[in-house]
């Protein structure tokens, strides 16, 4: 009898780790590696799309969240962390030296980003309810360089970008996928012609990119610095809001 009781409980002790030891799997595997803000859609659908938010070099994601209130009020918003540290308050997707006539960039950081935002959106839909083939891209600067990176070469991830004062980076482009798959993507390009950090070559030089790759962007320029001022806000609001009708 004692025999039979001890075995009882051994079994039931098994069976309680065995259901802690996968709480804590799922757990951890339901959780997106990026640190994140969110906005919940102020409309509520059947299907919901998302906008994925993305800072430039040296800020962090409550800069680009700013913005969340202006986005159209069906979509949810997240906006995510750069996932290397420079300093206290501020991030990066990769480290860059710029210089007057190009930029140096850490590739092994780049592709380390575009692999890690890939993971970013397939973790998300264990926490966040969206419409998976409703996703966008908004970044400006690095963050627009990364929504190139991870559109052009996962467009079935990726229904749009809108890509502010960014690039198209060299390095990614063996990477790119085939024309066919391209075909879906919807992209918004937008650049100040005074741009002094990404020069406003970059912005032309990735549309005509873009088009020999069948593509057509809808492309805006402005006499603008490196920034987003309230009308370069605006188009991308309006282009969204015209995403998800």
């Amino acid at each position: 009898m004692t025999k039979i009781k001890y075995s009882l409980v051994a079994s039931l002790l098994v069976a309680l780790i065995s259901i802690s030891l996968s709480f804590t799997m799922n757990t951890t595997e339901k959780k997106p590696s990026l640190h994140y803000l969110a906005r919940q859609p102020k409309i509520k659908a059947e299907k919901t799309p998302l906008v994925i938010l993305m800072h430039g070099v040296g800020s962090n994601e409550q800069n680009m969240f700013s913005f969340a209130d202006a986005l159209p009020d069906n979509f949810l918003v997240v906006s995510a962390r750069g996932p290397l540290t420079l300093r206290p308050n501020s991030y990066a997707w990769f480290q860059a030296q710029i210089m007057p006539d190009r930029s140096i960039i850490n590739e092994q950081q780049a592709e380390s980003s575009r692999k890690e935002i890939i993971k970013f959106i397939d973790d998300l839909k264990n926490v966040e309810d969206f419409d998976a083939d409703q996703v966008y891209l908004m970044g400006f600067s690095q963050g627009g360089i990364m929504s190139y990176s991870v559109a052009l070469t996962a467009p079935e991830k990726i229904k749009g970008i809108a890509v502010m004062s960014g690039r198209l980076l060299s390095e990614v482009k063996p990477l790119i996928t085939s024309d066919d798959r391209l075909k879906k993507l919807d992209i918004f390009v937008s650049h100040g012609t005074h741009d002094s950090v990404l020069k406003f070559g970059y912005a032309t030089d990735a549309v005509d990119y873009l088009k020999s790759k069948g593509l057509q962007p809808e492309f805006h320029q402005y006499p603008e610095d490196h920034t987003i001022n309230q009308q370069m806000l605006g188009d991308v609001v309006e282009w969204l809001s015209n995403q998800s009708k």
